[in-house]
């Protein structure tokens, strides 16, 4: 494997801002003194011929003793640290001028903990770049673990033809604080310019399988050596190289390329262009009227009587465990009209249906700041499925706030997210989260996708209601509990056992029938949002008034928004 950075450590300098000393020994014994800047720079040309050096490197990054560089900052602001990279440059370009051609001469002077008084760590090589003082960046590269908790790595520019990213600061460009393969192995970022898209390849070859995942816009980076990392996976690396500014027309009529299945794994493989950092959700959906808070709304004891299920004695068992009657969350701006329910009568099932739970619709809380709701937390294990706050297993955990902000949390930290984006925190599986619908950015900040949907099968030829109160569907209802809703300082009366799902689902929201044509919705609650969305999750409409005698028809396989949940209809 050919040497991308060239690195020494020169010792016993007196003064490390003596640029004749770090550059050349003065006298004539050859044979007996220590190599230096200038002789390290002739051993290792860019370029020969034969013996012959016909190029050298031009780019130069010097690191010094940390407290040196620190000192040098409080007395005299960076002068003698300037100076020294003044002084280095007209050296190089003296002693190298007839072997540079059109390179300019770069030197950089940093700071290091690593280093003892009197040492001096050099860098130079074909992948050591260091950028002109007005040169614009053209790529981000960051990597992660998990897909949810990125890192910044480095920055590629375009003039900048190599760069090189491992776990091993000695031998690369750039260091991974996440590298999960100990000191062996790099990451190539090879850059053929603007016009061209950059080239991802693992060194050596032989030990890694490079992937780039087109769905989520990174590479997937493992080793052949099998082996554990400490979160009890197979070690792998994500790295995303993201563009900074809109690609060439060029790039963007290309045919993306990237790794198939019979090409070879290690193999170098050229990411399609990428696209431009998706807006957040603020600058997409139009601006609208702010939203009044929601309270926790009480129901009288003869409506109520009419809603609950039939309880002929006491209170039922939410009651008799919180000591409080049911409540729903609605926006205060609607009152809320209750209509009386069907009976759940038992009807001999014709034919099987099925509803399948598809996606969770994360809801603004900011509309119900009054209820003392502080977040919504929904935590994933391994198998990506929902699992308790505490869980050992637990891999990843959305969050949202009460000021409508959505969080990323795994074991490497907490990071803000924004959608569309799709998290991987383990292989084979992942959990994508979808913009919302402009029509539905009033009640939505974001749709998170299930990795595995929860079905149910259901019958034909008879109506069944879902809600809060509705054995129907239940199964569904993943959060019904008060572990998902995470209480404030300031927390409304009898909200701190309240079930996540009082927020924005009724306690009877909408009826179904499943008949040959598709199905029949009835809205029963005036306050109930519904929304229709296609097979492919897209806005269809929002149902309003749609009741027993004028139903709404969904079509099999769309989706219907109620509460938190999006529930598709399977003929």
């Amino acid at each position: 494997m050919p040497i991308y950075v060239q690195h020494e450590v020169l010792g016993r300098i007196p003064d490390v801002f003596n640029a004749e000393a770090i550059w050349q020994a003065p006298g004539l014994a050859l044979i007996s003194r220590r190599p230096l800047l200038r002789d390290l720079l002739e051993r290792s040309p860019r370029e020969h011929k034969g013996r012959a050096a016909t190029r050298c490197f031009s780019h130069v990054t010097l690191m010094l003793p940390q407290e040196e560089v620190d000192d040098d900052y409080h007395l005299t602001r960076g002068a003698k640290a300037r100076d020294l990279a003044q002084t280095l440059t007209a050296l190089h370009q003296k002693d190298f001028g007839d072997l540079l051609g059109a390179d300019q001469v770069r030197y950089d002077v940093v700071g290091t903990e690593a280093l003892a008084p009197g040492q001096i760590e050099v860098k130079f090589g074909h992948a050591v770049y260091l950028p002109a003082a007005d040169e614009k960046i053209l790529y981000n590269v960051s990597v992660s673990r998990d897909s949810a908790i990125w890192q910044p790595v480095c920055l590629i520019y375009p003039n900048q033809r190599l760069a090189l990213v491992g776990g091993d600061p000695a031998n690369a460009s750039f260091v991974a604080q996440a590298w999960p393969f100990g000191a062996e192995g790099a990451v190539l970022i090879i850059n053929d310019g603007p016009d061209a898209p950059p080239i991802v390849q693992m060194r050596p070859k032989e030990f890694f399988d490079c992937r780039y995942d087109a769905r989520g816009g990174y590479y997937t980076i493992k080793s052949t050596r099998g082996g554990i990392d400490e979160l009890g996976g197979s070690p792998r690396l994500l790295l995303k190289v993201t563009r900074v500014g809109p690609p060439p027309q060029a790039m963007r009529s290309a045919t993306p390329i990237a790794l198939s299945a019979r090409q070879p794994a290690v193999a170098g493989a050229a990411m399609p262009a990428m696209p431009a950092m998706a807006p957040t959700l603020a600058a997409t959906v139009p601006a609208m009227a702010a939203a009044k808070p929601a309270v926790w709304q009480s129901r009288s004891g003869a409506a109520a009587a009419d809603h609950r299920p039939h309880q002929p004695r006491g209170k039922t068992r939410h009651q008799r465990q919180h000591g409080a009657i049911d409540q729903t969350a609605v926006p205060i701006s609607h009152q809320p009209s209750n209509q009386a329910g069907e009976s759940d009568a038992t009807y001999a099932p014709i034919s099987q249906q099925r509803v399948s739970l598809v996606a969770l619709a994360l809801p603004r809380l900011s509309r119900y700041r009054d209820t003392g709701a502080a977040a919504l937390e929904l935590p994933f294990n391994s198998a990506l499925a929902l699992c308790a706050d505490g869980d050992a297993d637990q891999a990843i955990r959305f969050t949202v706030n009460a000021a409508d902000e959505l969080y990323a949390s795994t074991a490497a930290g907490r990071q803000r997210i924004t959608a569309p984006a799709s998290f991987a925190p383990v292989d084979a599986r992942a959990i994508a989260l979808l913009a919302v619908p402009a029509a539905m950015a009033e009640r939505y900040c974001a749709t998170l996708c299930l990795a595995q949907p929860v079905a149910v099968a259901v019958a034909s030829g008879a109506r069944f209601t879902f809600g809060r109160s509705s054995a129907m569907l239940a199964a569904l209802r993943v959060l019904d509990s008060p572990r998902f809703l995470q209480p404030g300082a300031h927390l409304a009366a009898d909200a701190g056992a309240a079930s996540a799902d009082r927020i924005g689902l009724s306690r009877k929201a909408f009826s179904f029938e499943a008949s040959p044509q598709g199905f029949k919705i009835g809205r029963l609650a005036a306050t109930q949002a519904l929304y229709h969305l296609d097979e492919r999750m897209e806005f269809v409409a929002a149902i309003g008034e749609a009741g027993a005698d004028a139903p709404y028809l969904l079509p099999a396989g769309h989706h219907l928004v109620a509460g938190h949940y999006v529930l598709r209809f399977d003929a």
